[in-house]
């Protein structure tokens, strides 16, 4: 398995075994095993299997290592001559996480299975011509 592209908080990450990465914050504990399912796309000996859009089957499996925020970003708003300043701040939650293994669990194709003739539906016309067929051989009228 060379490499694997999955989606994780509205963001894509390219990902080998071995790999540390951060995505945003998961609901799970330390040393929990995340399950990544949404695999966009696969590269196995050179061979690269893209999803529409996602490989079915395929998951990507990662140990959470520890939760932080980031640090904090200042946003200023200023407008020069009306006295206008706004500041706000913000801290972003992560979750660092190390890519163990890449799954693909391919679905078994199953054996066609025979049926019997298939049995023709009767349409009301036909319906009708066999009735009055069946009361010309008998001799009744409705």
């Amino acid at each position: 398995m060379d490499y694997a592209v999955f989606k994780s908080g509205g963001k894509q990450y390219r990902v080998q075994p071995g790999d540390t990465l951060d995505v945003e914050k998961l609901p799970l504990g330390v040393d929990a095993v995340a399950e990544f399912g949404d695999v966009l796309a696969i590269s196995d000996g050179g061979e690269v299997t893209f999803g529409a859009p996602f490989i079915p089957g395929a998951k990507v499996l990662a140990q959470v290592q520890s939760q932080y925020r980031d640090g904090k970003i200042i946003v200023f708003k200023y407008k020069s001559k009306i006295r206008y300043r706004r500041k706000k701040s913000h801290r972003q939650n992560y979750t660092r996480v190390l890519i163990q293994d890449v799954k693909i669990d391919r679905p078994r194709r199953q054996a066609a299975r025979r049926t019997s003739t298939p049995r023709t539906r009767r349409t009301p016309a036909a319906a009708a011509t066999a009735a009055e067929s069946t009361q010309a051989e008998t001799g009744e009228q409705a």
